[in-house]
């Protein structure tokens, strides 16, 4: 009995989760990188803000856009970014891999383009509402032993209903 009642939830909770990444959805979301937790060979470290928004295509799969703001700590520039990317989420559990390419700028002349991956979580604080830290990294095409990056991000989404 014990093991069709846990079967029986664990079913309920699988459905749950799945329908928050349901085809039509929105998505919001914003993040925190950095937080002295990400280490490249030019800066050590660095604090960024980034903003997220998307709609998700099929269900799991979500396309977003996303803009930024780094700081990289003393010495160095702030840099401003802009990108676009992909997530597919892995709806039993919570668990999403992402790819995603930015076009990061800052006044030092400094322009590059960074390709990057992510795996992360998405945790249910209520319906709509996620906690999603997600370990990244951002290849540079321009100077990889200096600029690539590899991090911790501590995000916060909304998943919004369909239209």
């Amino acid at each position: 009995m014990k093991k069709a009642l846990f079967l029986f939830f664990a079913l309920l909770l699988t459905l749950t989760a799945s329908a928050q990444f349901e085809k039509g959805k929105t998505y919001i979301g914003a993040s925190l990188s950095g937080l002295n937790l990400s280490y490249n060979g030019s800066n050590e470290a660095q604090f960024g803000v980034n903003a997220v928004a998307g709609k998700f295509l099929a269900d799991n799969v979500l396309l977003y856009g996303m803009a930024g703001f780094d700081h990289p700590g003393k010495g160095s520039d702030n840099a401003v970014n802009a990108g676009a990317g992909v997530r597919y989420y892995i709806t039993q559990n919570g668990i999403f891999l992402g790819a995603n390419a930015k076009y990061v700028h800052s006044n030092a002349s400094y322009n590059d383009i960074m390709p990057g991956v992510e795996v992360g979580y998405a945790f249910f604080l209520s319906r709509t509402v996620t906690i999603e830290p997600a370990i990244y990294y951002q290849q540079s095409f321009k100077n990889h032993s200096d600029y690539s990056t590899v991090g911790l991000r501590i995000g916060l989404g909304i998943y919004l209903g369909k239209d």
